[in-house]
């Protein structure tokens, strides 16, 4: 009986929305240093994620789609945690001897953060919300795809870019399926997918990709 009440407490706790945002913060620092020497490790194949925007996108999405955050929140922690993915990859840069500037992706992460956050929770919606989490984050898989195999295709390897582009695939496939309802919300889930990819194509270039 004891241990049953100690598991029942401690899942409480984990419930907890505070906590729960206190586990993205942590986790998002950590987890973007990592990103930093997971540069030293990776295969070259798939090197491309620590060195990329998708990437830090997927870390952030996936902390916040955890979180079950309500939409006002979740944008706050979007920001918050892509910010703080870029300050742990910048810290972990300078224990390892490396120079990296986090003003521009800091901005990024201020700017695109909350929108990021809110698609990660919108993904347990249905409706126009779901439809429209879909189409950022599958849009963001897709136009770094495309970037990847166009831009920079003659310094990097396609699998990573191949593989975050069906990512995106199959993460609309897939709400298509469960949460996407009605011609209107599957046109929005489509087409907004097909926007995002290209504005994000056009954008990453705009900043030289760095």
């Amino acid at each position: 009986m004891t241990t049953v009440t100690r598991a029942s407490s401690a899942d409480a706790v984990l419930t907890r929305p505070l906590v729960r945002a206190l586990a993205v913060v942590a986790l998002s620092f950590l987890l973007g240093g990592l990103t930093s020497y997971a540069q030293g490790f990776l295969p070259d194949s798939f090197a491309s994620f620590a060195n990329s925007a998708s990437g830090w996108t997927v870390l952030t999405a996936s902390l916040l789609y955890w979180s079950r955050m309500r939409t006002g929140p979740a944008a706050v922690l979007g920001a918050v945690s892509f910010v703080l993915l870029v300050l742990g990859y910048t810290v972990a840069s300078q224990v390892r001897g490396l120079v990296y500037d986090p003003l521009l992706f800091s901005v990024v992460g201020v700017v695109a953060g909350p929108f990021v956050g809110m698609a990660a929770v919108w993904l347990r919606a249905a409706g126009v919300r779901a439809a429209l989490g879909t189409a950022l984050l599958a849009g963001i898989g897709v136009g770094e795809a495309l970037y990847g195999l166009t831009v920079v295709r003659e310094t990097t390897s396609p699998v990573y870019w191949t593989v975050i582009g069906v990512a995106g695939l199959a993460l609309l496939a897939v709400m298509l399926v469960r949460r996407i309802r009605g011609a209107v919300q599957v046109a929005l889930a489509v087409a907004g997918t097909v926007v995002v990819g290209v504005a994000f194509v056009a954008a990453y270039s705009g900043l030289g990709g760095v």
